[in-house]
């Protein structure tokens, strides 16, 4: 069984998620959406977990939704190995999620290759391809999204509604309502 993760703070979910685990489905058996509950590269805010949830369901776009304490992907790895040991793990992401994934400083020398010992990643174009370091390329898997998600992300959508620029394009149909009443009370 392979199981594709897609891990993210979803604040709020867009389109380029959505976009994300349906080109993904063309590899993974099924495709787990996670929240950390900790994030190793910025701060909780925003909308709550359980209005992050909401958002999620709604797109109906992933077969499971999962809460997890840690926020790297080795934590997340670790926490649904438990559940699934069986399961071939590939964290699905854009290239700029795989580059801070791979550059990070996990405080050992070579700790991202023991981690890859343990996943895989399925990595969309994201401004640019990703160019794996010869020796991880046999974890490291280009991802065909089939379409220019470039400027949709989360912080895209949040700013747009602050600043009363068009957004709904950004995300999935079916929380465009649910987004307008989340963000624009938050909006300055």
């Amino acid at each position: 069984m392979k199981t594709g993760i897609l891990a993210g703070a979803f604040n709020p979910v867009t389109r380029a998620h959505v976009a994300l685990a349906d080109a993904a489905r063309t590899v993974v058996d099924e495709i787990i959406c996670v929240l950390p509950r900790n994030y190793p590269h910025k701060a909780f805010h925003g909308a709550s977990l359980d209005q992050r949830i909401e958002m999620l369901r709604k797109t109906r776009s992933f077969d499971r939704i999962e809460v997890t304490q840690g926020g790297l992907f080795i934590d997340i790895a670790r926490e649904l190995r438990g559940a699934q040991p069986e399961s071939e793990l590939y964290f699905i992401c854009g290239r700029d999620a795989a580059e801070r994934v791979l550059t990070w400083d996990y405080g050992q020398p070579g700790a991202i290759d023991r981690m890859l010992e343990e996943f895989h990643l399925l990595v969309a174009s994201r401004q640019g391809r990703l160019d794996a370091p010869p020796h991880l390329r046999e974890r490291v898997h280009a991802l065909d999204v089939g379409a220019d998600l470039n400027e949709v992300s989360s912080t895209e959508v949040r700013r747009r509604i602050a600043s009363g620029e068009s957004w709904e394009h950004l995300v999935p149909g079916a929380i465009t309502n649910l987004v307008r009443d989340l963000y624009a009370q938050r909006a300055p």
